[in-house]
């Protein structure tokens, strides 16, 4: 056993008033991976000149990051307090906009430019995984302790929120400025999240023993790697809708990402519950059959409107798939290894997407651009598959529900 801080639980409000103003900085935090969200996939391909490979590369670099720094962010939350945790990445957010800003300065040189890009979009993927890992610990820390499962999908839906609205807001800058806008805003909203920070209480970190992350990987791995399978779905939304919506013609390609967002917050309101309620593996394998059924409407589209049912369907199905096989890995490790179980389940999502976008990108290079949502869609179907085994494998740790 080793030792590892936890944070620890402060007088004052509990439940959703607790965790509202945290609410309030995911918000704003994540509006900036929002407005570039749409434009991103734009600038690098017919602002830079490059094709659908290097697209899903400077995508899938964020993710990549964030799986490379999530240990990191959860050491440093936990030594140094949450609070510090998300300033900390705020910070970083804030950099990666002026990484931005320096790679518009060589657009003359494509390489280098799309080179300190991809630097600034794993600054960012650092930072996303500072400020959502201490949010969360944050939260947990201010809510009521049977609260766990509602302060994840709470922070969850803010950050989605906040894709749901950067997104619209992100392809009005570009039209309006270009590329310089979403850079300026990338450096300017973090460091005016920090006015929203620097009154909240601070959270003192203690000492608690749990298992090592080897034996929490061992224990987590398979509904992880469910749901890894399952994320394929949102990373082919995020990095190729916009390029699909361009490449036939059809106008407004933002309201795609805006369509699975409120899709996504609207399951986490109604149905967050389901997964303890019935079992987190069975409500895995019906989202995950709504998000192939999604990403197969994509693929068929032949009207804007039916790839936008799609990307609705998939953000229904995901935004339940993630929670679903969340409750089955932690049902397989014991209570006091459950933060770092979180830890390690998130973190097949980031292997996932730092590998899916350049390999979809890799994909459309040689086919219809379509068919990404075609192989995503089978790849969700390996999503279902897994749920399906955890459904007759259930958790043998003793005292963990059936």
């Amino acid at each position: 056993m080793s030792a590892t801080t936890m944070q620890e639980p402060v007088a004052g409000p509990r439940g959703a008033a607790a965790v509202l103003p945290i609410m309030g900085v995911v918000f704003v935090a994540f509006l900036v991976i929002g407005v570039a969200m749409p434009v991103l996939p734009l600038h690098v391909h017919d602002g830079l000149g490059f094709g659908t490979f290097v697209v899903g590369l400077v995508a899938g670099s964020q993710f990549a990051a964030s799986l490379v720094s999530r240990p990191w962010a959860g050491h440093f939350s936990d030594r140094s307090g949450a609070k510090r945790g998300v300033v900390a990445g705020l910070l970083a957010a804030a950099v990666s906009g002026l990484l931005y800003l320096a790679s518009l300065g060589l657009t003359h040189a494509p390489l280098i430019s799309v080179a300190i890009l991809l630097l600034g979009r794993a600054l960012l993927g650092a930072a996303e995984s500072f400020i959502i890992t201490a949010a969360v610990s944050w939260g947990l820390a201010l809510a009521d302790s049977r609260s766990t499962g509602k302060v994840i999908a709470w922070v969850g839906s803010a950050m989605f929120a906040a894709f749901a609205i950067g997104a619209p807001a992100g392809s009005a800058l570009y039209a309006a400025y270009g590329f310089a806008a979403i850079a300026t805003a990338t450096a300017v909203a973090p460091l005016l999240t920090l006015l929203l920070v620097a009154p909240l209480p601070a959270i003192a970190p203690v000492h608690q023993a749990r298992l090592s992350f080897v034996q929490v990987v061992g224990s987590v791995w398979v509904p992880g790697f469910g749901s890894a399978l399952g994320s394929v779905g949102f990373g082919a939304v995020t990095t190729f809708v916009a390029l699909l919506f361009a490449n036939r013609g059809w106008t407004n390609g933002w309201l795609a990402y805006s369509a699975y967002a409120v899709a996504f917050i609207l399951a986490r309101v109604f149905f967050s519950h389901v997964a303890d309620a019935v079992g987190g593996a069975k409500v895995a394998l019906v989202c995950a059959l709504i998000e192939a059924v999604g990403q197969a409407l994509i693929w068929l589209a032949a009207r804007p409107e039916m790839a936008l049912a799609g990307a609705a369907l998939t953000g229904f199905g995901f935004s339940l798939v993630y929670p679903g096989f969340g409750v089955e890995a932690v049902r397989r490790v014991p209570a006091q290894s459950r933060g770092l179980a979180m830890g390690a389940y998130t973190a097949f999502l980031d292997l996932a997407q730092g590998l899916a976008s350049p390999a979809l990108g890799l994909i459309a290079t040689g086919a219809r651009l379509n068919t990404v949502f075609l192989v995503s869609a089978m790849t969700v179907l390996c999503a279902a598959l897994v749920a399906w085994w955890l459904i007759a494998h259930p958790s043998t740790l003793e005292g963990s529900p059936r």
